[in-house]
């Protein structure tokens, strides 16, 4: 690996990011900036950034040209999204105060205590990792990812404040990118598109549709004929830890302002297990932060399910909302009830990703009217 070298004075560098976020860039642009703007001024081995969906934070796109090997984000997307226990895990990082962490230092120099260092880094002779949340209040919107290997220098504190000054204004951009700007009103389908994926979460399928809206990812850097984009990874990887056939759902932005709601769901093929992706623009019920109305919460019990989708403990529930832990307590047991499952887990998994799903015709059509089985796609 490369050598790093030490890092300049950068408020130019920071002056100069500040100035080249013009109000009328993309999300993508936004991240590929920041995460280049880092990299310039504090080189990298391994350097990505990443979209995220402020309601689940999955990844909904980025930045992966100089990411880590596509071998292994299979592995990296069930530590992130579905085990959810590492040290810095997202969910873990966006309840600190500090935008930017370091593994070394989250660890208390003990790397190989965090599965993530030594299923991810180590073996890519990566010897540690430096995280940029890119949050404004409690709404998430990125994350910026640098790691260096055992040859470079290691990041020191004009590391981290660089990178704590670059999130602000990042943050600030790619806020306005998704949020503000106009709607594309062109002549686009409005169905689902199809994607079907193999038990190694590689293209087995695509429907004209699917290809048409994948092509509106806000990704580069990670996708090729037969492997799919990060975004439809980490929602199939989540989609397969789920109850079989039950749909997982997020939401991903695209250039032009709007939304795009990605469902996955696993089928079995011949008794071969795939994995089924629908994608299409989102309708306006799906851009909202709350649980579902088909499940019948009420506000409390909808504030209170937020909370645990977020990864707050009953104690923490009770601070923020000024309640008793018995009142929380007492609270969940209904959703759990109206939700139909029995524990944190199965609700995190299961209630929020579930969504109001496109029906499934006999023979099996996707909405679009391809064949599942991809032979008219």
């Amino acid at each position: 690996m490369a050598k790093s070298r030490p890092g300049r004075p950068f408020a130019d560098s920071v002056r100069r990011f500040e100035f080249e976020l013009r109000s009328d860039i993309g999300a993508v642009e936004v991240i590929d900036r920041a995460v280049g703007a880092l990299a310039e001024v504090m080189p990298a081995d391994v350097w990505c950034g990443v979209l995220l969906d402020p309601s689940t934070m999955l990844d909904t796109g980025g930045q992966h040209a100089h990411g880590f090997p596509p071998e292994y984000m299979d592995r990296l997307f069930q530590i992130e999204h579905v085990e959810q226990d590492d040290v810095d895990n997202i969910r873990a990082l966006a309840e600190r105060a500090a935008r930017v962490s370091l593994l070394s230092e989250s660890t208390h120099h003990d790397l190989p205590a965090s599965k993530y260092y030594r299923e991810i880094l180590e073996p890519l002779g990566l010897a540690d990792e430096l995280r940029v949340m890119l949050r404004d209040g409690d709404r998430v919107w990125g994350l910026l990812v640098l790691c260096r290997g055992e040859d470079s220098r290691p990041f020191d504190a004009g590391d981290t404040a660089l990178a704590e000054a670059i999130s602000r204004p990042a943050s600030d951009a790619l806020r306005r990118s998704l949020l503000l700007t106009g709607l594309d009103r062109g002549d686009l389908p409005d169905a689902p598109g199809l994607i079907m994926l193999d038990a190694d979460l590689r293209v087995r399928s695509l429907s004209d549709t699917a290809r048409h809206w994948v092509g509106h990812l806000q990704e580069s850097g990670s996708a090729t004929d037969r492997t799919c984009p990060y975004a439809v990874q980490a929602l199939a990887t989540r989609a397969r830890t789920a109850t079989p056939g039950t749909p997982v759902r997020s939401r991903a932005p695209i250039g032009s302002g709007r939304w795009l709601t990605l469902h996955a769901w696993t089928v079995d093929q011949g008794g071969e297990p795939a994995t089924a992706v629908s994608i299409a623009p989102a309708e306006a019920r799906d851009l909202t932060a709350i649980v579902l109305d088909v499940y019948g919460l009420s506000v409390r019990e909808r504030q209170i399910t937020q909370h645990v989708l977020r990864g707050r403990s009953t104690n923490e529930i009770a601070r923020r909302l000024h309640l008793s832990p018995y009142t929380v307590q007492d609270h969940l047991k209904s959703v759990f009830d109206k939700a139909g499952v029995r524990s944190r887990r199965e609700l995190t998994a299961n209630l929020f990703f579930r969504h109001y799903f496109p029906q499934l015709a006999d023979p099996p059509l996707s909405t679009d009217g391809r064949l599942i089985n991809g032979v008219d796609g």
